[in-house]
């Protein structure tokens, strides 16, 4: 939902709907600082299910430690602030050894609840035990619902893979013509959506409970890994001292390369043209010059580094997409 340059997202939304259940949820149920139901929500919606789990995981065990702890400094020293400050005292060590440190506010809503009472008794502990368990109970159940980001990631897929293409055309042009007007700008752009995908990649493992690894995660780490040796080689290969024969053949492979940068290419064909390319490399005429030599050691170094750009996709089985299975190149 968006009007002009302001948005609602779907953590605000989830946000809303769940202040909105939890309390209504309260009220229902007849119980007492039914409002605080809503703020339990609000501690426990995160950006994920994983963070969101782990979050009312937190507030639980805090909430219930903090109950132990009210019961038993308020029966000793009395409902009073003194009470409630040798109280805190005492609890925030107890929450670090435990490391549950992000569950400290929502304790202390039940704590302060426990205070105004001025009585623990067993309708105050069911009281709060059901705030607890209808404020972090919706948080979850709202912050299950996760948008699909499929559609993202895919746009950043192919946003990497047309920015490569560039690159190798690029490439080929400069080993045809010498041309260097080239700026580099799809580098950067190459960059910004790994490092966006890879975020988005992250994010889509935290929302699968289940999932300790995400295929679209290794995609993006391949494609980064791929991008350093690009740029690790680039400074030699358009730094050549004189054009050599060799050039037209690196050229011909990497303008075949820059037509086929996608997801559905194989890494063993790829590596077997690139074997072929060096066989021929190798029974081209030896340098006569020292720039020559030159030239044909950037080449040959490049031709290496090729091969360690597709190494790199070594053991990923295959990322799938809507148009059926993909393999990166």
């Amino acid at each position: 939902m968006k009007y002009k340059n302001y948005s609602i997202g779907y953590r605000t939304l989830k946000t809303a709907v769940g202040i909105a259940l939890s309390i209504g949820l309260a009220l229902f149920l007849n119980l007492e600082y039914y409002t605080s139901a809503g703020i339990l929500t609000i501690l426990c919606i995160q950006t994920t299910k994983r963070k969101s789990v782990h979050a009312i995981y937190t507030r639980v065990m805090a909430s219930l430690l903090v109950m132990l702890m009210a019961f038993i400094f308020f029966s000793i020293g009395g409902y009073n602030v003194i009470s409630l400050g040798l109280l805190v005292l005492v609890f925030l060590p107890f929450l670090v050894m435990f490391k549950i440190t992000a569950g400290f506010v929502s304790s202390i809503v039940i704590l302060l609840h426990i205070l105004n009472s001025g009585h623990f008794t067993l309708d105050l502990l069911y009281n709060e035990l059901l705030l607890i368990a209808v404020g972090f109970g919706v948080g979850f159940l709202v912050n299950f619902y996760m948008p699909d980001i499929s559609k993202s990631l895919d746009k950043h897929r192919i946003a990497i893979e047309e920015a490569y293409s560039s690159i190798f055309h690029e490439i080929e042009l400069y080993l045809r013509t010498g041309n260097t007007e080239w700026d580099g700008k799809e580098l950067i752009t190459a960059q910004q959506h790994i490092d966006i995908g890879k975020a988005l990649a992250y994010m889509d493992i935290e929302n699968h409970l289940s999932r300790k690894e995400d295929l679209y995660y290794r995609y993006f780490d391949i494609r980064q890994k791929q991008l350093e040796i690009i740029e690790r080689v680039l400074p030699k290969i358009t730094n050549l001292p004189i054009d050599v024969a060799h050039s037209t053949l690196v050229a011909d492979f990497i303008g075949e390369l820059s037509e086929n940068v996608h997801s559905g290419n194989t890494i063993v064909e790829n590596r077997k043209k690139l074997s072929l390319v060096k066989d021929e490399f190798e029974n081209l005429p030896l340098p006569k010059s020292h720039e020559q030599f030159l030239s044909m050691s950037a080449l040959y170094t490049f031709i290496e580094e090729m091969d360690q750009y597709f190494a790199v996709k070594k053991g990923f089985a295959g990322l799938t997409v809507k148009k059926g299975k993909a393999i990166i190149k």
